[in-house]
């Protein structure tokens, strides 16, 4: 179930000017450069000789999530990092992990903090996320940070969508505030293609308390 910056420094320097006889060669007192060189950079860039055009650095602000305990759902477990590999959320690694996907938000960022787990796993039964679909409104979601620090997450809506046409750039796509959306598997299970027709999701808001 359930996806710098490189400049040449550039100095043109003047050289030593001979000054006496054959016999004596006197450095100048104060080598000065003639143009003005380029500030250097800390070098984010290195796939070659030359960066045509520099990108960017972009510097994260928020916390990386470590576990995730959510009550009313009998969840308690660890979080992992993986990746969205060509625009494939991969899967999580087991049945008792939830997996945060390192393209979207951090904690205590503006943004999308999109995460998945397994509604049930191969010869293990139901998983991590099996409840996530009786999550109602106000509920809550806890996620503990690197920093120790617990997230709140009040739970907006809960919703089931086809895997043929569900509102992707929707789900997964950027907020305008402090999001969690989480991701199962939902719907009717299809035995012969061994897949879950439809994705549970569930939209949470930062909240304090």
């Amino acid at each position: 179930m359930v996806s710098p910056l490189k400049w040449s420094l550039a100095f043109v320097l003047t050289g030593l000017l001979v000054f006496g006889s054959a016999a004596s060669l006197v450095a100048q007192d104060r080598i000065e450069s003639s143009v003005v060189g380029e500030v250097p950079t800390t070098g984010g860039a290195r796939p070659g000789p030359f960066s045509k055009f520099p990108e960017p650095v972009s510097y994260r602000t928020g916390v990386l999530p470590t576990s995730i305990e959510i009550q009313a759902a009998a969840v308690n477990a660890d979080i992992e990092t993986i990746e969205i590999v060509d625009g494939v959320m991969q899967d999580p690694s087991g049945p008792w992990v939830v997996s945060w996907y390192q393209e979207s938000a951090q904690l205590g960022e503006i943004g999308n903090v999109l995460m998945a787990g397994h509604l049930d796993f191969w010869d293990v039964g139901p998983a991590v996320l099996y409840n996530v679909g009786n999550l109602v409104t106000g509920d809550l979601i806890s996620i503990t940070g690197s920093d120790g620090e617990v997230y709140t997450y009040e739970v907006m809506w809960n919703e089931n969508y086809d895997v043929a046409n569900a509102p992707i750039q929707d789900i997964v796509g950027p907020t305008d505030n402090e999001s969690l959306t989480l991701i199962t598997c939902g719907g009717p299970f299809d035995y012969q293609t061994g897949e879950y027709l439809q994705r549970t999701v569930v939209r949470a808001e930062r909240v304090e308390i």
